[in-house]
């Protein structure tokens, strides 16, 4: 592929918009569901939790989380518009039933109050965080006093095999993402990295090696 093409893919996947990113988001739902589920199972979600998830793409996960408990309210935020509209669009009954709120933002700021969520969860974002620490700041200070955060992100040993990621994407190793995460005042309870069989853009299957991180404010 060229680099325009490869650089035109990174776009897609920090920040999908028009058909292509509908294909993109769907490609990507379909690829990460596994560690999706995965994440939304290590946030032990009781009953009447509010949860926020960073960056749901299409969200056509939302309806799992809902099922893991008794009266959940979600709470999604996206910085593509083209994902927020596509989001409200398949869970249009969570929505309607208010079980399922969706907003833009700006990828910095959280906008909501201190102490508000239960569980907080992302999945594959951490590679387009424009400022790492500030944000898990306000992860933090968004999350109620001994909520669950779950961050779950592709392994950099994986990652630089994708020849796009050398475009917009900061790569992590657990490691790099421990570092990270010392540097707040998060405590990590629990780290695990799988790996999975996912299918590549050329249709071959590939071992994928991810990792989860629990922290706990």
């Amino acid at each position: 592929m060229k680099q325009e093409e490869l650089q035109a893919i990174a776009s897609q996947l920090k920040h999908p918009s028009g058909e292509k990113g509908i294909e993109m988001a769907n490609m990507m739902n379909e690829t990460n569901i596994n560690m999706t589920h995965h994440s939304i199972q290590n946030l032990n979600i009781s009953s009447s939790n509010k949860i926020l998830e960073l960056g749901h793409g299409n969200a056509g996960h939302v309806e799992f989380l809902l099922e893991q408990a008794k009266d959940l309210k979600y709470y999604g935020l996206e910085m593509s518009d083209l994902m927020f509209q596509e989001a409200r669009q398949i869970n249009r009954n969570f929505v309607s039933q208010k079980q399922a709120f969706f907003s833009l933002y700006d990828g910095n700021l959280i906008p909501f109050q201190d102490s508000f969520f239960d569980k907080i969860f992302t999945v594959n974002t951490l590679y387009f965080w424009q400022k790492p620490e500030e944000l898990l700041s306000e992860i933090y200070r968004v999350l109620k006093p001994n909520g669950t955060f779950c961050l779950t992100f592709a392994e950099e040993s994986f990652m630089k095999t994708l020849p796009f990621t050398q475009f917009e994407f900061e790569l992590y190793s657990t490691e790099k993402a421990q570092n990270l995460i010392e540097r707040t005042s998060f405590k990590i309870v629990y780290k695990e990295t799988l790996t999975e069989k996912v299918k590549s853009k050329t249709g071959e299957l590939v071992n994928r090696d991810y990792t989860t991180i629990v922290l706990e404010k």
